[in-house]
C-alpha cells in the first residue's frame, strides 16, 4: 500500500532484503549502494558514504521486519496456500508471536497451552476485513529477546524482564540472579520506553533545528531564484543592445552604400565628360591632318591660298590645346569619406 513505500530502497525503489542504513539515515538495497559505492556519496543526499568497509554493518531491521510481515499479509489477503504450518490442513488463524497458520484443532491447542503467554491468534477473515497497516500494528512484538550470554543460545528475555544498563545487553532470570557482575537491572520495557523517548526527544531536537534549516533553504532558494532573474534580465538586455547596434550597422551600411553610388554615379558622369571631350579634340585632329594630307595632294593653288588662313588657325587653336593632368583632378572614385567611416565604425 501507499503507506508503505517507505520501506523500498531509496534509491531503485524496489523491494529487497538486504537493505542498508546508511550514517545520513537514508536505506539502499545492496545493488544500490554497490552501484554508488565508487562515486562515494548517497545518491540521495550526496552525503559522503563511509570507507571503512565496502559495505555498512547495520541492516535496516525495521524495514526488513516490515516487508516479510507485509508479505504475509498479501498471501492471507490473497487466500493462495494457507495451509496449517502443523497439520497442513485448511488454516483459518495466525499467530503473530509463533509466526504460523493453525487450522481450528490446532488454534485450540495453541490457546490452551499458550494461554499464558498472551499469544493473540486472529481469524484470517477479520484480517481480510482490515488494512495493512492494522495487520502491521497487530503483529508489533512485545519482547522475545535473546540472551546476549552467547551459552544462553535458547534462554529468551520476557516481557518486563531484565536488562542491565552497565553492559546495556538483555539477560535471561539465570544471568540477573547469578553474574555478580551485572548491576542497575531494569525491565525491558522500560529501557525501550526510554530509548523511544530519548529518540523522541533527539527528534524535537532535530526539528527546531530543521526549521533553520529550512528557513536557510528558502533563502537559498530565493537567491537561486533571483540570480536565475538577473541571468535573464542580462541577456535580454544583451539581445536588445545587439539588435540595437545591428539596425544601427544596417542603417550605417545604407548610408555607405548611398553614398558608395552617389560618388561612384558623379564619378562616373564626369569620366564621361572628360571621355567626350578629349574624343573630341582626337576627332579634330585627325580631322586636320587628314584635311592637310589631301590637301597636299590634290589641291590647286587657288584652293590652298583661299583655305590655308582658316586651317591655320583651327591647327593653332589645337596646338594650344593640352591633355587634362589626371593626378591634378580630384578622384570621386577613390570613396575616401566611405574609408574614413568605415574606420570610425
Amino acid at each position: 500500500e501507499d503507506d508503505f513505500q517507505f520501506i523500498l530502497c531509496e534509491g531503485c525503489r524496489q523491494e529487497s532484503p538486504n537493505l542498508k542504513l546508511l550514517t545520513c539515515l537514508h536505506t539502499l538495497c545492496l545493488g544500490c549502494l554497490s552501484k554508488n559505492k565508487p562515486l562515494g556519496q548517497c545518491p540521495v543526499c550526496q552525503t559522503a558514504i563511509p570507507q571503512a568497509s565496502d559495505i555498512p554493518d547495520t541492516d535496516n531491521l525495521l524495514f526488513a521486519s516490515l516487508q516479510a510481515r507485509l508479505k504475509v499479509y498479501k498471501k492471507i489477503v490473497d487466500g493462495v496456500d494457507l495451509f496449517c504450518d502443523n497439520c497442513k490442513e485448511a488454516s483459518e488463524f495466525w499467530c503473530s508471536e509463533c509466526e504460523e497458520f493453525l487450522c481450528t484443532k490446532c488454534f485450540q491447542a495453541h490457546q490452551h497451552y499458550l494461554k499464558r503467554e498472551n499469544h493473540e491468534a486472529k481469524r484470517l477473515m477479520d484480517i481480510r476485513a482490515g488494512s495493512a497497516k492494522d495487520f502491521i500494528k497487530g503483529t508489533r512484538r512485545t519482547g522475545h529477546l535473546s540472551c546476549s550470554n552467547p551459552t544462553h543460545t535458547s534462554e529468551t528475555v520476557r516481557p518486563h524482564s531484565t536488562y542491565c544498563r552497565k553492559c546495556e545487553k538483555p539477560l535471561c532470570c539465570s544471568c540477573a540472579l547469578l553474574d555478580s557482575q551485572h548491576a542497575f537491572f531494569c525491565d525491558i520495557r522500560s529501557e525501550t520506553l526510554r530509548r523511544q523517548e530519548e529518540l523522541g526527544i533527539m527528534s524535537q531536537e532535530l526539528k527546531q533545528k530543521r526549521s533553520s534549516f529550512e528557513a536557510t533553504y528558502a533563502a537559498l532558494q530565493d537567491e537561486a531564484v533571483r540570480l536565475e532573474q538577473v541571468q535573464q534580465e542580462m541577456r535580454e538586455l544583451i539581445r536588445q543592445r545587439v539588435e540595437q547596434l545591428v539596425r544601427l550597422i544596417r542603417q550605417e551600411e545604407e548610408e555607405l552604400l548611398g553614398l558608395v553610388e552617389a560618388q561612384q554615379e558623379q564619378g562616373r558622369q564626369e569620366v564621361v565628360r572628360e571621355l567626350q571631350r578629349v574624343e573630341g579634340v582626337l576627332r579634330r585632329m585627325e580631322a586636320g591632318e587628314r584635311l592637310v594630307e589631301k590637301m597636299s595632294l590634290y589641291a590647286t593653288e587657288q584652293e590652298v591660298m583661299d583655305m590655308q588662313p582658316f586651317i591655320k588657325d583651327s591647327l593653332e587653336q589645337l596646338q594650344q590645346l593640352q591633355p587634362p593632368a589626371t593626378g591634378d583632378r580630384a578622384q570621386p572614385g577613390d570613396l575616401a569619406e566611405c574609408r574614413a567611416r568605415l574606420q570610425a565604425l
